[in-house]
């Protein structure tokens, strides 16, 4: 899964919900128990979020995430807190590969195609990857 994040400190998921930034940051905040704010704040943990089309329209990117955290848990806490899935690539080099997140809390694999748009990267979900 997508626990050992070769970026240090980047991560990028996308919410299967339309959601304002607000509310994201608040939720990040709460999992990292750090402060969380837009790029241009200065706060410890900073998050863009922004929206496309797709399964997954809520694009959230997080810059300097705390390296003793993995993606995965983090991702899992957001999603509980927001009540939505969330998609997070997992660490192979298959780039169709994500980790979905539930609101329960559980992690999955699944395939998420993609299709670039001038709005940005839109991500729908394909099926649940066999298991291995």
């Amino acid at each position: 899964m997508a626990d050992m994040d070769p970026t240090g400190g980047l991560w990028n998921w996308a919410a299967a919900a339309s959601l304002p930034a607000e509310r994201v940051h608040g939720a990040l905040a709460g999992a990292l128990e750090r402060n969380v704010g837009p790029l241009e704040s200065g706060s410890a943990v900073l998050c863009d979020v922004y929206h496309v089309g797709g399964d997954f329209p809520t694009v959230i990117d997080v810059y300097l995430a705390p390296e003793t955290l993995a993606e995965s848990t983090a991702a899992s806490a957001v999603a509980v807190r927001l009540g939505v899935e969330i998609v997070l690539p997992d660490d192979s080099l298959d780039p169709s590969a994500y980790v979905l997140a539930g609101p329960d809390g559980g992690l999955r694999d699944v395939r998420i195609d993609e299709t670039e748009t001038d709005a940005g990267t839109e991500r729908r979900l394909r099926r649940d990857r066999p298991a291995a």
